[in-house]
């Protein structure tokens, strides 16, 4: 039996975390085996929806896969807010909030959540965030043992601080570090353990 492979990549904005677009309406998306020959088999661990960036883990291994989706991992995320984030908001981030979650109401386990200053310096987007002059932005960073559908979008929007951009930057021990946007790199494995 062949050895499993895996792979970290810098997933663009645009681009679904998939290989295969299996939604007839919408013809032209952007597929991740646009960005590197993966071998047969690949699966994108988890998921980061069209309008984030960053880390994404990719794995040969469906054991794998599984032990990452788990509480156990924790997945860590670099949050651009519209407006001036107070302490109050990310005291709500840290103990739990309520979102929609399959059209139920869901209350968030409780995370880390710190505000980011100085900001930290990302590559400019390939679709321009709104710029200075329609008010203040923050960063915070979150930190998730659970990944919900669009769940940092949701939490910041609940404490009323909507995502202008959203970068995972860590899961587990893995970290994206200085891999660019759209880079591929083939691990011998992952580093799950906390940071």
């Amino acid at each position: 039996m062949s050895k499993h492979r895996h792979f970290i990549i810098h997933k663009p904005f645009g681009y679904l975390s998939q290989f295969v677009n299996n939604q007839n309406k919408r013809k032209n998306k952007k597929l991740l085996g646009e960005l590197y020959d993966f071998p047969e088999n690949t699966m994108a661990i988890g998921r980061l929806d069209e309008n984030s960036e960053g880390l994404l883990l990719l794995t040969t291994d469906g054991k794998v896969s599984e032990k990452v989706r788990g509480k156990q991992v924790e997945k860590e995320y670099y949050v651009q807010l519209d407006g001036e984030i107070t302490d109050e908001a990310i005291n709500q981030l840290k103990s739990g909030v309520e979102i929609s979650v399959k059209s139920k109401k869901y209350i968030t386990l409780p995370c880390k959540a710190v505000r980011l200053t100085p900001a930290p310096i990302f590559a400019a987007r390939t679709k321009k965030i709104r710029d200075a002059r329609h008010g203040p932005t923050s960063w915070i960073s979150i930190t998730l043992t659970e990944g919900k559908f669009r769940q940092v979008r949701k939490m910041s929007a609940a404490v009323g601080f909507p995502t202008l951009r959203l970068i995972r930057i860590r899961v587990g021990g893995v970290i994206l570090n200085s891999l660019l946007s759209g880079e591929t790199l083939e691990m011998e494995g992952f580093d799950l353990t906390k940071k």
